[in-house]
């Protein structure tokens, strides 16, 4: 016995199933994909600029168009930025300064971050009478300009006997390190489950076993983010180079500034950006290995109250 199956409003083989799918270029998306690829092109534009200005030759430079691409392209600037570009009398390039940048960073970077995560870990696990206190003070310090303590630090390094020495420049990078990175320290200590911190003083575990052993463990994505800010941060820090380093211990930085305001012969404009591209190579390095760990730790709770 054979019968007809129910009518259910039409062809059940061709019935649409579920919602239809949206186009992939909505309005919405086309105005946020425009907007990104502008803001790209114009902050890479410059780069850009750079970088093939630094591989022409002086003739090409002056003569052709500053947006081409180089005719035959040289590292020659490349060389001369890194190891004979003149600094007033003296003609080393940019290779002295890059090693006081690393003597000043790796060493003012590692003795900040410790400090600040130790600072952070007590202000939210250990509380102490006046921690709040304590607390307001180093977020004050952090919006305090730097111009207005120079003097009292020079006659501060003076009286230590470190000023125009690289020690000067890292006791106050880490110094003016520590505000702003407490700040991110207890800000992700805090929004680590306080059951774990608990569990271990139950255990028996004291202030240092359980710093060492849970919360560092548990605190790479934030680690991540002090040290691209640190790193960043002194690197490209000027100031305090030029003024507490002294001229045998300059930065890369305050070494390009000489390179490329240097009053002597005419202007390289290839030598000067080939300095400017490797002066700004470490950070843009640090940012591309670190950037996925940097947004996870900002997510994370890095600029959470």
């Amino acid at each position: 016995m054979t019968g007809s199956a129910p009518a259910t409003g039409g062809n059940t083989a061709t019935d649409p199933r579920g919602p239809r799918p949206k186009p992939f270029f909505t309005p919405k998306k086309i105005m946020i994909y425009t907007t990104l690829v502008f803001f790209t092109l114009y902050f890479l534009f410059p780069l850009y600029v750079m970088v093939v200005t630094s591989l022409k030759t002086m003739p090409e430079i002056r003569f052709g168009n500053i947006f081409a691409l180089p005719s035959a392209p040289s590292f020659d600037a490349w060389v001369k930025a890194w190891t004979s570009a003149c600094t007033g009398l003296t003609c080393n390039g940019l290779s002295p300064g890059f090693w006081n940048s690393v003597k000043i960073t790796i060493p003012s970077t590692i003795v900040s971050i410790f400090i600040a995560a130790v600072n952070g870990y007590a202000l939210v696990n250990w509380r102490f009478k006046g921690s709040e206190i304590f607390f307001a003070v180093l977020i004050f310090g952090s919006f305090i300009p730097y111009q207005v303590m120079l003097y009292p630090l020079v006659i501060l390094t003076r009286s230590m006997g470190i000023f125009g020495t690289l020690q000067a420049v890292i006791v106050i990078h880490t110094i003016f390190g520590m505000p702003i990175l407490t700040l991110l320290f207890r800000n992700y200590f805090a929004s680590l489950p306080q059951e774990l911190f608990k569990a271990a003083r139950v255990d028996g575990a004291g202030f240092w076993r359980i710093f060492f052993e849970i919360m560092l463990p548990m605190s790479l994505p934030i680690f991540v983010v002090a040290l691209i800010l640190q790193i960043t941060g002194i690197w490209n820090d000027f100031l305090f180079g030029v003024v507490f380093a002294g001229p045998q211990n300059y930065p890369m930085t305050v070494q390009l500034n000489n390179i490329v305001n240097s009053a002597q012969g005419t202007p390289e404009y290839n030598v000067n950006m080939a300095a400017t591209v490797l002066t700004g190579l470490v950070p843009l390095i640090i940012y591309f290995v670190s950037g996925k760990l940097f947004v996870r730790g900002v997510a994370a709770g890095a600029v959470k109250g």
